[in-house]
């Protein structure tokens, strides 16, 4: 028992080492993971950051043995990605299966991976090879974790960017891209087949930054605004992020099906871009996501499905100095990777750092893995 409480004051003491102060976000985000940068601290640094949060929802683009083995035997449910690349050979069962017990089933069940997404905003490009082989490599993955065993805890989705939908404005008038049709309408019953989610990266910003003049600030950032009001169903829409959702809910209706659920497995809103991205501040930024994890906090839904709480992956958890294109893709991040915020949401995490036994043995050693070695005699004690 003086064991016990020891090693309970000395983690106390150990939190000390920062000066950052531990904040409890405690709320329903998902957060992106992306790793495109030479900078980013270790996952298992991550681990404790997001723990830090309480952030239990994490959705990376790859399936990384690193980060899936730093999160093992923690609350946390992952969705991993297969990249556009990977889809000609994931039509193949030999390749498929081989992919899902080399990369997902060693981790299974010390880490919770709920969902693999199956490309990336195919649509999104013009490769009609890539388009034709989305289903069948969904179809072929999903068929290997039935196979498997595995398909009741591991789902199968993919994620579009917005570009898929033809008509946007009102929401009850929204419609996938007719040149999208065969594509769309098969991919959702194979969604409406497994009761898999439907995954859309929405961001307002892009709206905002392509017409600011016509965009009111205030109807992107989820501030208060007169909003706009649906012709067809009379419904109010204060932002715009609820209008895309509902939006592509049309879209998915028009198709036939009633039963899908749209999430968002992107949004959020660069603190910093190029001369031309106008609206690409930390100040905004702010406004965007911290409104953002209020509308999450209340657990609302969108105005056309009000039971049904937005299920949100805000992007991204870092900035990343490596991705390629305009100043705001490198700029997404919650944090620096030293762990410093990038502006103030009203949450802090702890992002533990290193430190050294001795300056002339250069023993390095990190708080964080004290922490997990105190906390794990205290759970066995």
């Amino acid at each position: 028992m003086a064991a016990s409480s020891f090693l309970f004051t000395l983690l106390l003491v150990l939190l000390t080492f920062s000066d950052s102060t531990v904040k409890i976000l405690g709320l329903g985000v998902g957060i992106n993971y992306g790793q495109i940068a030479n900078n980013l601290p270790s996952p298992s640094r991550v681990a404790f950051l997001l723990r830090s949060l309480n952030i239990s929802r994490v959705k990376l683009y790859d399936a990384d043995p690193n980060v899936l083995m730093a999160f093992s035997n923690s609350n946390v449910d992952f969705i991993i990605g297969l990249g556009n690349e990977y889809l000609q050979n994931m039509t193949d069962p030999v390749k498929a299966q081989n992919w899902i017990l080399q990369r997902v089933q060693p981790h299974l069940p010390q880490t919770r991976i709920t969902c693999i997404v199956v490309g990336n905003e195919v649509f999104k490009g013009n490769d009609k090879q890539l388009w034709s082989n989305l289903l069948p490599a969904m179809q072929t993955v999903y068929n290997t974790l039935v196979n498997l065993g595995l398909d009741k805890q591991v789902t199968v989705t993919t994620a579009h960017s917005l570009d898929i939908l033809g008509v946007s404005y009102p929401p009850s008038a929204g419609a996938f891209r007719q040149d999208l049709g065969e594509y769309l309408h098969a991919i959702l019953n194979f969604h409406a087949q497994i009761k898999s989610p439907f995954l859309i990266n929405a961001y307002p910003y892009f709206a905002y930054k392509d017409n600011p003049n016509e965009v009111q600030i205030e109807y992107v950032l989820f501030q208060s605004n007169q909003g706009m009001v649906d012709p067809v169903t009379n419904l109010r829409y204060d932002n715009m992020l609820f209008a895309q959702v509902d939006a592509v809910y049309s879209a998915i209706k028009q198709m036939g099906h009633t039963d899908i659920e749209v999430r968002v497995s992107e949004t959020g809103w660069p603190s910093k871009g190029d001369e031309n991205e106008v609206g690409a501040t930390p100040e905004n930024a702010g406004l965007y996501n911290g409104n953002l994890l209020k509308k999450i906090e209340q657990k609302q839904g969108t105005p056309a499905k009000p039971n049904i709480p937005i299920d949100i992956h805000v992007f991204a958890l870092f900035n990343e100095n490596l991705k390629p294109g305009p100043a705001s893709e490198r700029n997404y991040g919650l944090y620096y990777p030293d762990g410093t915020p990038v502006y103030n949401i009203g949450v802090q995490g702890y992002l533990p750092e290193l430190v050294y036994s001795s300056s002339s043995t250069k023993n390095e050693f990190t708080v964080f893995s004290l922490l997990i070695l105190v906390i794990a005699y205290l759970i066995s004690a």
